[in-house]
């Protein structure tokens, strides 16, 4: 719903909240405040969804005139919130004058009540402490500078290097991403610069002449695993995903779906189509040639059984390296995904129909859908022997996933399995290429375990998902998605991480989510029953870019970019090593991923550090 911009002892103004009118050019406010003794500012950009008369308007201050708050996204139970909150007399029906008024009456951390997608500010008048907050599962991108006398926030990296004035890179950022293929929170690459963590608060204390920051969880608890036989949970498991999906139909102008060919975005289509009272818009990007990443085919035949409103468009290599480039810009921080290159236009193509749409994202994490879970399946199932014998057959196998599967199934520590499995740039590649030793990833993934405190109960994949959910999900696919949908002034919303929903399957015993040969078992048996089979057993493809082929054709194009010795970039990185990257990729090894997360850092050197 929008974009939030705010400050302490450093005036924002209107020329600088405009960085970010994309997020919100439906409505704009800015005002300022004296708390203790320093001075805030809470802009903020509107794109109005719900409520959208002048009623909605931010900054909001509460009934009693104790706090005031800027809010970025959506609350779906507000109406059940705001049903506890007798005695005041609302002026409109927005979900921000609800939460205002809830955190007034029962306190910061009362957001963890909050079922919905946010980031939000809120400055309590009274104790003169400012309280910044992002959502559990971080779909609501949110930074923060901290400094000793001021302290900028924003939806959007850009404006904070506006009030900063300089950008310096970070070098742990540079190699987290390399070794993770996204630069996982608190970090980012501009130095001194930090996201938000998915889950947190940040309390600043403004009564003191230095200001004084404290962070507080807030997130739900991961819960222990339920007893629950198979076709109980079944039942359940259809009532929440229904449930999940009317929850966030909740708007006051038309939504649309973005659908792939896959079984998660057919599911929230069947329901939401189901709960609503027009024709359901949905809309499908694809590739021209012969592809396997070409999925309109696909959808169209999705479309059809479920009886969509069916729009698609194709693209092609000729616009590529422009488009990396904008993609870059767009998202503010270098990404190995090559899936934010449909993303772009496709969100083009959504933002001339509607401002809302639903997707089918988070579903492969906390339901085991990805190839990666398979591996710790038989790595229980082989005795230790077997684990070496694997390591050696597919080390050297020219299958990327089938490398990074050989090298972690050897280890017996956990974090060690996870670094290896995640690992797109070994340490040696790393110094390599940059001249840089020091690795923190270990250190990193260990301490948001710790953090998450998942219970002990839990098997080493079920830690897996959930690490999964609340680490890569939030700093990778949820950020080029809400980066790049917002830059077209659409709000993407992800029903598959409703609360309520995720609770319940994070509940669900290991071996309901996942068996040998098959991910997602209860979402697909669930999915038998509204969809047909050729739906739901689809060859998963993913949201992919055929890249692979793109750099094999054009490698030389795109070689001659990273290896510009004008650049930013080749101060940073040695240009020999990048070239046995492409040389491997000809011979059949492929680094599509690991191009793909050079050419981005390539183009966010040229963006952001000249």
């Amino acid at each position: 719903m929008c974009g939030i911009l705010g400050s302490v002892n450093a005036r924002i103004s209107n020329d600088v909240l405009d960085m970010i009118s994309h997020r919100g050019p439906d409505g704009s406010g800015l005002e300022h405040y004296t708390s203790g003794i320093h001075n805030v500012s809470f802009g903020h950009k509107r794109l109005s969804i719900v409520d959208l008369s002048e009623n909605g308007r931010q900054p909001m201050k509460s009934a009693a005139n104790a706090s005031s708050m800027i809010f970025n996204g959506e609350i779906y139970n507000h109406s059940q919130l705001r049903e506890k909150l007798s005695g005041i007399s609302f002026r409109g029906t927005s979900d921000t004058e609800t939460i205002v008024n809830y955190i007034d009456r029962f306190g910061i951390e009362a957001i963890s009540d909050f079922n919905g997608i946010f980031s939000l500010a809120y400055l309590d008048h009274k104790s003169n402490h400012l309280y910044i907050a992002r959502d559990p599962f971080g779909v609501k991108p949110l930074y923060i500078y901290k400094g000793s006398d001021q302290c900028f926030f924003s939806s959007e990296l850009k404006p904070l290097l506006k009030l900063k004035g300089t950008s310096e890179l970070n070098t742990e950022a540079l190699v987290e991403t390399l070794t993770l293929r996204f630069a996982p929170a608190p970090l980012t690459f501009v130095k001194n610069v930090e996201k938000v963590v998915p889950g947190t608060i940040v309390k600043v204390d403004l009564n003191h002449r230095q200001l004084n920051y404290e962070t507080i969880k807030f997130s739900r608890p991961i819960p222990e695993d339920n007893n629950i036989s198979f076709d109980e949970a079944l039942a359940q498991y259809e009532q929440h995903f229904e449930n999940a999906i009317q929850r966030q139909l909740m708007s006051d102008v038309e939504l649309g779906v973005l659908l792939s060919g896959g079984v998660d975005s057919a599911l929230v289509a069947y329901y939401a189509q189901k709960n609503y009272d027009k024709k359901l818009k949905a809309f499908t990007i694809g590739f021209s040639g012969n592809t396997s990443a070409n999925e309109i085919e696909d959808a169209q035949e999705t479309a059809n059984i479920l009886g969509l409103d069916h729009y698609y468009e194709t693209i092609n290599f000729n616009s590529f390296l422009d488009t990396v480039e904008r993609s870059v810009k767009i998202v503010e921080e270098p990404l190995a995904t090559t899936s934010t290159i449909p993303m772009l236009f496709l969100s083009e193509m959504v933002s001339k129909h509607v401002s809302v749409v639903l997707t089918g994202q988070g579903a492969d994490e906390p339901l085991a859908g990805y190839n990666r879970y398979q591996l710790e399946l038989v790595r229980n199932k082989i005795p230790e022997i077997g684990h070496n014998l694997v390591s050696k057959v597919f080390s050297k196998s020219k299958n990327e996933t089938l490398r990074r599967g050989a090298f972690s199934i050897n280890n017996k520590d956990l974090v060690d399995r996870l670094v290896a499995g995640y690992t797109l740039f070994n340490k040696d590649q790393i110094q390599r290429l940059t001249g840089i030793n020091k690795n923190t990833t270990y250190d990193h993934i260990k301490d948001t375990l710790d953090f998450l405190a998942i219970p002990e109960s839990k098997s080493d994949l079920e830690k897996q998902l959930s690490l999964d959910l609340r680490f890569n999900l939030s700093d990778d696919l949820l950020l080029y998605t809400d980066k790049i949908t917002m830059n077209y002034s659409i709000e993407a919303r992800v029903p598959i991480l409703d609360l309520e929903l995720i609770s319940f399957i994070e509940s669900l015993p290991e071996a309901h989510k996942i068996k040998l040969k098959n991910g997602k078992w209860i979402h697909k048996k669930f999915a038998e029953k509204v969809l047909p089979n050729s739906i739901v057993y689809r060859k998963k493809k993913g949201f992919l870019s055929p890249t692979k082929d793109w750099f094999k054709t054009y490698d030389q194009k795109v070689l001659s970019i990273l290896s510009d010795s004008n650049s930013v970039f080749s101060n940073h990185f040695e240009v020999k090593e990048v070239e046995k990257l492409f040389h491997a990729h000809k011979q059949g090894y492929n680094n599509e991923k690991q191009i793909f997360l050079l050419l981005n850092i390539f183009y966010w050197m040229e963006n952001y550090l000249k």
